[in-house]
Order: C-alpha cells, then sequence, then structure tokens
C-alpha cells in the first residue's frame, strides 16, 4: 500500500513522549549541516580558512603598495559514518499485536528507539571530536568539577577569550550528569536572591553562567591516557608552536592525552595527534609560553572529557543515505526529524514476502573546525 510512512507519522511522533532518552547536549549545540540531498560514506566538505594577519607600517609613496600576500588555509570534513536500525514485520505478528497494543503503538516506539540508538551514537561522535581537538584544559584530571565552586566556568571562557573566540551567545559547556549535579547542588546557585531566578532551584533548569549555556550529555566520555612517561622537549620551543619534538620518553603519548610542561605552571594543553617519529602535536592555537630544551613532559591522568565551545568550532553533516538512480525497491520513504534530539533520518519501508521491513537511517561526520574555540574541563 503507498503511503504507509505518512499514516504512521503521527504514531512516530506520539512514542516520543514514552520511550526513554538520554541528553544529548552536544549535537543540538554545534553547528549542523543537514539538507534533504542523499550523500555517499566518504564524500567530503571543504571549507577556507584565513590565518592571523600580519601588521605593518605604511611607507608614504607616490606608488600604491602591493599588499603583503596572504595564505588561505582549506580544511576537509568526511562523512563518515553510515548507520541504521532495520525493524522486520511479519504479517502474523502484526496481527498478533493488533489484539493487544496495537501495531502502530508498538511501532511508533520502535522508530523512537532507532532514532535513539543513531543519536546516542553521534553524540558520542561529536563530544570525542571536541576533546580529543581541544585547545587547552582546565580542572583537575580523575576529580568531578563544581564540587564546591563554579570557578573553572570562568576559566575554560578566558581560554576561549584568550584565543579570539566570539563571546555572542553562542557558547555551550557539555557536560556529564555527574558535573551537572555537582553544579545543581551548589547553594549559591539554589538561592534565588544570588542566582537571579529561581529556574534551578524549582524547576532543576541549569542556569546559563559566564555567558555560556549548560547542557549536560550521557555521551560526555572517559578518555584513558597513554602510557608515555619521561618524555622531554627536544629543542626550545617557541610562542605558537603546536608541533612538540620529543626525546628520551617510553610508552604512547596519544591523541586526547592532557600535557603541561615544566617551566609553565598554568597551562594545560590537549593532544590533538599522537606521538610518532619523534613528536606530537597539540592544537591550535598552540603554546602559550616559550618552553625550553629538555623541559620535562608531564601526561596528566585519565579524565572525563567535559567540554565548552563556540557553535562554529564543531560541525556535524548529516545526510539521509545515497541511492542508486531511480531509487531502490523500498515502497515508501520519508525523512523524520526526530523530537527530542532536532536530528534528521530516513525512514523507509521495504515489503518483501509475507513480511515487512521498517528501516531508520543517516549517514553523517562531524570536524572541530576551530580547535581555538573549544577547551575541555576535565572531570
Amino acid at each position: 500500500m503507498a503511503n504507509v510512512l505518512t499514516d504512521l507519522a503521527a504514531d512516530i511522533y506520539t512514542a516520543a513522549d514514552i520511550v526513554g532518552r538520554e541528553l544529548t547536549g552536544a549535537s543540538s549545540s554545534v553547528l549542523r549541516n543537514a539538507s534533504s540531498e542523499r550523500a555517499a560514506v566518504g564524500d567530503t566538505i571543504r571549507s577556507a580558512f584565513t590565518r592571523q594577519a600580519t601588521a605593518i607600517t605604511p611607507t608614504p609613496s607616490m606608488t600604491i603598495p602591493e599588499g603583503t600576500d596572504q595564505t588561505v588555509d582549506n580544511k576537509t570534513l568526511s562523512i563518515t559514518n553510515d548507520r541504521a536500525v532495520q525493524i522486520p514485520w511479519t504479517g502474523e505478528e502484526i496481527r498478533h499485536v493488533n489484539n493487544g497494543a496495537g501495531f502502530e503503538t508498538i511501532y511508533g516506539a520502535q522508530i523512537q528507539q532507532a532514532m535513539r540508538t543513531i543519536a546516542n551514537e553521534i553524540e558520542v561522535d561529536i563530544l570525542q571530536e571536541g576533546y580529543r581537538n581541544s585547545s587547552r584544559a582546565v580542572g583537575t584530571a580523575g576529580t568531578t568539577p563544581f564540587g564546591s565552586d563554579f570557578d573553572l566556568v570562568a576559566e575554560a571562557r578566558q581560554i576561549l577569550v584568550d584565543n579570539g573566540a566570539p563571546m555572542d551567545n553562542q557558547l555551550t559547556m557539555v557536560l556529564n550528569t555527574l558535573a551537572g549535579t555537582k553544579l545543581r547542588n551548589l547553594a549559591q546557585l539554589q538561592k534565588v536572591n544570588e542566582a537571579g531566578g529561581g529556574e534551578l532551584l524549582r524547576q532543576g533548569t541549569l542556569l546559563d553562567l559566564q555567558g555560556i549555556m549548560l547542557k549536560e550529555s550521557a555521551g560526555v566520555q572517559s578518555h584513558t591516557k597513554g602510557t608515555g612517561t619521561n618524555y622531554d622537549t627536544n629543542g626550545a620551543l617557541a610562542v605558537g608552536a603546536t608541533v612538540i619534538t620529543a626525546d628520551t620518553g617510553t610508552g604512547t603519548v596519544i591523541a586526547g592525552d592532557v600535557v603541561s610542561f615544566a617551566g609553565d605552571t598554568v597551562n594545560k594543553y590537549v593532544v590533538s595527534t599522537a606521538f610518532a617519529g619523534g613528536s606530537f602535536t597539540i592544537a591550535a592555537p598552540g603554546l602559550r609560553v616559550a618552553i625550553a630544551d629538555g623541559a620535562d613532559i608531564v601526561v596528566e591522568n585519565n579524565y572525563t572529557g567535559n567540554i565548552v565551545f563556540h557553535r562554529n568550532a564543531i560541525e556535524l553533516v548529516m545526510r539521509a543515505p545515497a541511492m542508486p538512480a531511480g531509487g531502490d525497491v523500498a515502497e515508501d520513504q520519508m525523512l523524520v526529524q526526530d523530537p527530542s534530539s532536532g536530528l534528521v533520518f530516513a525512514i523507509s519501508s521495504y515489503k518483501g514476502y509475507r513480511k515487512a521491513m521498517f528501516e531508520v537511517a543517516a549517514v553523517w561526520g562531524q570536524k572541530a573546525w576551530l580547535p581555538g574555540f573549544i577547551a575541555t574541563i576535565q572531570g
């Protein structure tokens, strides 16, 4: 029968009020690139980025100067994930459940569960991309933040400010629920006269702090550090350096590790590319202070990767799966926006012999375009 999905769409949205969902604070806060256009795994999206400009002292002349050539960088984002949840039904199964809860009710819940599964995977991918490409970190590894105050909000914000991130009400901090609970327990945030409102006390809503939206996510990841020890810098490193040459160490230094250097008691840097060939890379904008030759490199402990970022720092590209010319054998297809996460999924209905199969699918990729606009709050 035609338009089977249109007839069942209302049941999909009704089920959204019934099916339990994890918190997805990251996917709703990044720059989303979604459309009805289909895409294939491996498709590449390019974006241009300008470098910091260099100022000169002009020299008066009757000849107009040529100007200083500038390099425009090219960065790419690849669609790397193609995921689907398939839901089969036989005619006898539909007949059986119609004697009870009803096929439409169960089918709607199954679709929501499928969206839940894929949305959770997307949330994890975004948060991993965020903390592994963060410019610097604050907080103590292995200690849940906000145990006694919310100073780390200001400290993380300072990283973004120092890196030049716009203060335009598009900053978001995504925490795991344990850190969120610590914030909720802070007495000063529950006092209406000090918090400026009763939303947290009465409704449990996390208040914006320091111009940053606070959100929670079940996808915040725990980072297990590499095994690297006894590394030293191999050569002096200038302010702004991102490639860290090192020697004498043993073990691994991996992406996501947080490192600090002897001689710099303030900054903690996040490794974006693992140690190989005598060096590892930290995210832009690089070192804040010069580091001497032979300085000890300390790899921080395991931590939980809460992050704060500007919306434009991380992009999520999401599409419906690619199809052959003329489509496949699906009887009906439609795009449905998940009312919980806001993500858009392709739903298809396939008819077989005494059996039908419904599929919820999406392809996506994520990219941290601007590491300088991302900071990690270790937990």
